[in-house]
């Protein structure tokens, strides 16, 4: 999506069952203005940027509730960072150690064979793959 108005983003959350409160469209539009990723604290940045008056706890909260409700993916790329995909077309990521960065490639470049059984009662729901990299020993 290419800037996301207001009233589009209030649209999109009606749709996926969100009450489109002040603070959710605020956050809709920063998230899902394009593909990327983002961590809630980079979308809280962009959102003081833009003069909104939205909580740190309320951009946790509107995130992880997106994701619930499949407008986001939540990736946690370790312990302690997470961000949030606003592409939802299969695809995997390549998550840069050093600068803290996700870049997506395409699932259908990583063939995934002998996955095991399935535990009872359960069915297949997908599969996340995060390649961790980083900056070559002798590169600049």
């Amino acid at each position: 999506m290419n800037a996301l108005d207001q009233g589009l983003a209030a649209q999109l959350l009606a749709q996926h069952g969100i009450a489109p409160t002040p603070q959710r469209v605020a956050v809709a539009c920063v998230m899902l203005d394009r593909r990327q990723h983002l961590s809630a604290e980079q979308v809280l940045d962009r959102l003081k940027r833009r003069r909104a008056r939205v909580s740190k706890a309320t951009v946790y909260n509107t995130l992880r509730l997106f994701a619930a409700r499949g407008l986001l993916r939540e990736l946690t790329v370790d312990r302690d960072r997470a961000f949030f995909d606003s592409n939802l077309a299969p695809h995997y990521h390549f998550y840069n150690v050093d600068d803290g960065t996700l870049t997506d490639f395409d699932a259908d470049t990583l063939r995934i064979s002998n996955v095991p059984a399935l535990p009872e009662g359960t069915a297949h729901a997908g599969i996340d793959v995060i390649v961790r990299v980083c900056r070559k020993p002798d590169a600049p």
